[in-house]
C-alpha cells in the first residue's frame, strides 16, 4: 500500500474533467497540477472549474507541461481532451518520455493497437524503457468491453455478437461533435466521413499503417473483445451513416443551429469477422439530441444460450469519469507500456482511498 495520497496531474480542463478531479479529491487522492491550452483558464484555480473551494492549483499553459510535470512528480496523468490518438499522443508520449503513468479518455486510445498501431508502438516502447504505463478508459471499458466479456463468459457457444451504443456529442465538447459530422450537410458528410468507408482494404491498411485513419469507436471497442475473447481478426469494416432531424436544433458546443435534413452526428457500423466463426457487429450513434432523445447502451450475443441486455439512460459522463478514476491503481500497478484494459484485472469498485491499492 502506497502510505500517502496519490498525485494527479489533470490533463485538459474541459467538461469531463469537472468530473475526475473532483472525483479524484473524493477518493482520497489530490490534483497537483492542471494543464491546458485554453487561454480563457490558463491561470484560474481548478476549483473555480470543478465548482467549490479553492485548491490552491492553477491552470498552466501546455506550453509549459513538460516542466509542470518535473516539478510537481505525479503518479499519473489523466488525458481528457481529444477522440483521436494522433490528437492526444503528444501528451502520452511526454508522459512515457519522463516515466510517468497516464490513462486518457480518448476514445480511439481504448484500443489503439488496430488503427493508428504505429504511434501506440512508439509510445509503448518508450514507456518500457522508462517504466510507466499507459492506457485508455471510460464508458466503453465496462460497458462496451468487460459487461459483454462478461456475459460471454456465461454462454456455452457463440455465433454473433451485437451492440448498439447511443449518446449525446453535446456531452463531449466540440472535437467530438466535429468528429461525428455533427453539423455538415449531407454532401459535406458524404465527402468528408463516408467517403473513407468505399475505400479497399489495402488503401484503409495504408491509411492506418500511416496513422491518418480515422476510426469510429467501435473499430477499437471489437478490437479490444477480440483480444479480450482471444478471437482471431479476419476482416473489419466499417459504415459511417448520417443521422438527422425533421427540425431545426440548437447546438451549444457547436454554437451553430443544425437544420433540418443536415447531420445531426452519424451512426457507425463496425463488422468484425474472425477465424473462430465469431461475427462481431457493432453500432454507436453519436448526434446532437432532440428533446425526445435519451442514451441507450444494448447488446446481445446470439448463441448457447441467446442474452440480451439493455441500459437505459446511462449517465456516459460520470460513468465515463468513475471508470477512469476507478481505473487508476490498476494503471499505477500495471505492466510498463502501452497496455490497454483487457489486460488488466476486471475493473473494481473503490471504496478505500486509492492510495490503499496500490501493490
Amino acid at each position: 500500500m502506497l502510505d500517502r495520497k496519490i498525485r494527479v496531474v489533470q490533463y485538459g480542463t474541459g467538461k469531463m474533467s469537472v468530473y475526475t478531479m473532483r472525483y479524484v479529491y473524493e477518493k482520497g487522492a489530490e490534483i497537483v497540477g492542471a494543464i491546458d491550452v485554453n487561454p480563457n483558464v490558463i491561470g484560474k484555480d481548478i476549483g473555480d472549474i470543478i465548482g467549490g473551494e479553492k485548491k490552491n492549483v492553477k491552470v498552466t499553459s501546455a506550453n509549459d507541461a513538460e516542466q509542470l510535470l518535473k516539478d510537481t512528480k505525479p503518479d499519473i496523468v489523466i488525458v481528457t481532451t481529444m477522440s483521436l490518438l494522433k490528437d492526444v499522443e503528444e501528451a502520452l508520449m511526454l508522459c512515457a518520455k519522463l516515466g510517468i503513468n497516464a490513462i486518457t479518455t480518448c476514445e480511439e486510445a481504448f484500443y489503439p493497437w488496430n488503427s493508428n498501431p504505429e504511434a501506440t508502438k512508439k509510445i509503448d516502447e518508450i514507456a518500457k524503457k522508462t517504466g510507466c504505463t499507459i492506457t485508455g478508459s471510460g464508458y466503453q471499458d465496462v460497458y462496451w468491453g468487460e459487461l459483454i466479456s462478461r456475459i460471454a463468459s456465461s454462454t456455452h457457444s457463440i455465433k454473433r455478437i451485437k451492440g448498439s451504443s447511443s449518446y449525446n456529442v453535446e456531452d463531449y465538447g466540440i472535437a467530438l461533435a466535429k468528429a461525428h459530422g455533427a453539423g455538415l450537410t449531407l454532401d459535406e458528410f458524404d465527402k468528408q466521413v463516408a467517403s473513407v468507408d468505399r475505400m479497399s482494404d489495402e488503401d484503409r491498411q495504408k491509411l492506418i499503417n500511416s496513422g491518418e485513419y480515422t476510426p469510429s469507436y467501435m473499430w477499437n471497442v471489437n478490437g479490444w473483445l477480440c483480444s479480450k475473447l482471444g478471437l482471431t481478426v479476419i476482416s473489419q469494416e466499417q459504415k459511417c451513416i448520417p443521422q438527422t432531424h425533421n427540425e431545426d436544433i440548437e447546438s451549444s458546443t457547436l454554437g451553430m443551429i443544425v437544420k433540418a435534413g443536415d447531420a445531426t452526428g452519424m451512426s457507425a457500423v463496425v463488422t468484425t469477422k474472425t477465424k473462430e466463426g465469431i461475427t462481431i457487429e457493432t453500432e454507436c450513434i453519436g448526434k446532437v439530441y432532440s428533446k425526445d432523445d435519451f442514451d441507450r447502451n444494448a447488446w446481445s450475443i446470439e448463441g448457447e444460450p441467446n442474452t440480451s441486455i439493455v441500459v437505459e439512460r446511462p449517465s456516459t459522463v460520470e460513468l465515463t469519469c468513475a471508470t477512469i478514476v476507478n481505473r487508476i491503481p490498476d494503471v499505477i500497478n500495471g505492466a510498463p507500456g502501452y497496455t490497454t484494459t483487457e489486460k488488466f484485472d476486471m475493473l473494481e469498485y473503490r471504496i478505500k482511498p486509492l492510495n490503499e491499492y496500490i501493490k
